[in-house]
């Protein structure tokens, strides 16, 4: 047996993802995954400690461990025209300096928020808790993620789209990049590359069996939120396009991490490709 730690938050989209996997679907060639559900900031402060062989990370702080991990191709959350909000409530006007709620430190739309809004004044809490501080005051705006992004209380609105900003950052064309996951440098590259295979087929698989997959995760309660909201969440974040990176997905990648070397968030430029598993040698081993 090979057991592998593979950590991933609780939201929708990853449960969604890596269940194809725990509930027996796929062909896991030996390998036994140990999944492990933690908030998205927690798993980046993890990764930055070089804590588990296989996590979810956000885009954005990928960057700041590339040298003890490699980029997976898999299970990948892009935003089409939609992505996390900038909220505020409706009574509010924000000023230049306004206090606001983020997710964590090392979330991409963290990043980008703090590239847009350079004089605003972050405070980080757990994105469940980002709604309710907005609407009774204890901060002049929350950036939403995840399903939240889907219904919040009617005093909030909408003062700025994640998607807009990225747009006007990046320019038009290019999906938003939102979160991957990185695989440990210190395992064997045959085994990362059988680990890399698996993900993509549990991802294929939960996509080709999706109805039958929701339903069972509605019904032994994995997921927060349920019925036609959970299919709307799932359809943005954790479809076809999240199987495997396309050549635009890692163009986006590419112009995000060129947005973060323009302004001093690390000190080197990356390009994505090398940063990946090298798919060349699956090929010469097989050959």
């Amino acid at each position: 047996m090979n057991p592998i730690q593979l950590a991933h938050s609780p939201d929708a989209d990853d449960i969604f993802m890596y269940f194809a996997i725990k509930f027996g679907w796929v062909d896991t060639k030996g390998y036994t995954f140990e999944n492990i559900g933690l908030d998205i900031e927690t798993l980046n402060v993890e990764a930055l400690k070089g804590t588990y062989d296989v996590s979810a990370i956000s885009f954005g702080m990928y960057p700041l461990i590339k040298d003890e991990y490699a980029l997976l191709r898999t299970a990948v959350s892009f935003g089409e025209g939609y992505g996390p909000k900038l909220i505020r409530r409706k009574d509010k006007k924000l000023k230049r300096n306004f206090k606001v709620a983020l997710s964590g430190k090392y979330t991409t739309n963290a990043m980008l928020f703090r590239i847009y809004y350079p004089d605003a004044r972050p405070v980080y809490m757990d994105f469940l808790e980002i709604e309710e501080a907005v609407v009774s005051g204890k901060v002049d705006a929350g950036v939403l993620i995840h399903e939240s992004i889907l219904d919040f209380d009617t005093s909030l609105e909408v003062e700025k789209e994640v998607w807009d900003i990225w747009v006007e950052l990046a320019g038009e064309g290019l999906p938003l990049p939102l979160g991957g996951m990185a695989i440990r440098r210190s395992l064997p590259l045959n085994r990362a590359i059988d680990i890399e295979n698996i993900l993509i087929e549990g991802v294929k698989v939960a996509n080709e069996r999706k109805e039958e997959l929701c339903a069972k995760l509605e019904a032994e309660h994995l997921v927060r939120i349920s019925d036609k909201m959970l299919k709307k969440y799932l359809d943005m974040y954790a479809s076809d396009t999240s199987v495997e990176l396309s050549t635009l997905q890692i163009k986006a990648l590419d112009r995000l991490y060129e947005l973060g070397f323009q302004h001093g968030l690390w000190e080197t430029p990356i390009k994505t490709e090398q940063y990946l598993i090298p798919k060349e040698y699956e090929t010469l081993r097989n050959s």
